[in-house]
């Protein structure tokens, strides 16, 4: 198949009511479990990497695999580049034909995050690919002073006027998720989601979300998130299998058995989220 579109396969999910989960991926056993999964359910999914874990595989290197991967699937593949702060990193993605992109302004007071948003649409546009943007901040991950970011709740007063600003495709949106391992069980703003999708008819996105609830996310996909995010559940499964595992097992067959670990948590979220069968 062809390097599909992000904002054609969440199109089809808005139409649909269902969800699409995205997953990170950084090597080999990780894509293997993204694609496996998704062909055995006939679900489209979208996997990419993000700026922060291009410590642990350069863009140059993971770049080919996940684009090779993706067209040669027999589902739906979109790849997409998650959480860049940096211009370079951006520029080098949409070089290599990436789907889409997503400049995390968050950090940013809103009208440097609108300028910098517009001036990227621009740019992807041009070369074919999509946006995605972040309103408001979903916290947990590490800021430049290595301080762990707090919530900032998307206000939905700002919320047409940065999507006319920025000509973006698709908005990431705060409304009590956080990045990484919950310490509390975390609360909603559905209300405030609700508010935010009778503003616009963009695709909206759901970052934090591994550790919710099988509820919470029914919620929020029936409240008109499309793109769900998942990182820490299926690296949290592939850690629980190397400590569970390490002491009896050779380097290989421990590599399998994480990749299996990973392809169940991408199997459960993509019956969970409804996307199954809808390749």
């Amino acid at each position: 198949m062809p390097l599909y579109s992000t904002k054609e396969i969440l199109k089809d999910a808005r139409k649909k009511k269902y969800g699409v989960g995205y997953f990170n991926v950084v090597n080999m056993d990780m894509t293997r479990a993204c694609i496996k999964a998704s062909e055995d359910m006939g679900s489209p999914i979208i996997f990419g990497t993000a700026e922060p874990l291009l410590k642990y595989s350069d863009l140059m290197w993971v770049s080919p695999m996940l684009l090779d991967a993706a067209r040669n699937a027999k589902v739906p593949v979109a790849v997409h580049l998650d959480h860049a702060y940096q211009m370079d990193t951006i520029m080098k993605a949409l070089r290599c034909g990436f789907s889409s992109v997503m400049f995390d302004g968050s950090l940013l007071p809103i009208e440097e995050n609108i300028k910098i948003s517009a001036e990227i649409s621009k740019i992807a546009h041009l070369m074919g690919a999509e946006v995605e943007c972040e309103l408001g901040k979903v916290g947990g991950l590490e800021e430049g002073d290595g301080i762990i970011g707090e919530n900032q709740l998307t206000n939905a007063s700002d919320v047409a006027d940065f999507i006319d600003k920025t000509d973006v495709d698709l908005l990431a949106i705060s409304i009590g998720t956080t990045h990484g391992v919950y310490k509390e069980s975390p609360k909603l703003d559905l209300d405030r989601l609700a508010e935010i999708r009778d503003i616009t008819d963009i695709a909206l996105v759901l970052h934090g979300g591994s550790g919710l609830s099988d509820q919470d996310f029914r919620d929020c996909i029936a409240g008109g998130i499309q793109k769900i995010n998942i990182h820490t559940d299926t690296v949290s499964s592939a850690r629980k299998t190397i400590r569970e595992n390490a002491s009896g097992m050779e380097y290989l067959d421990l590599l399998k058995k994480t990749e299996e670990a990973m392809y169940e948590i991408i199997l459960e979220k993509i019956k969970l989220f409804g996307s199954n069968n809808r390749a």
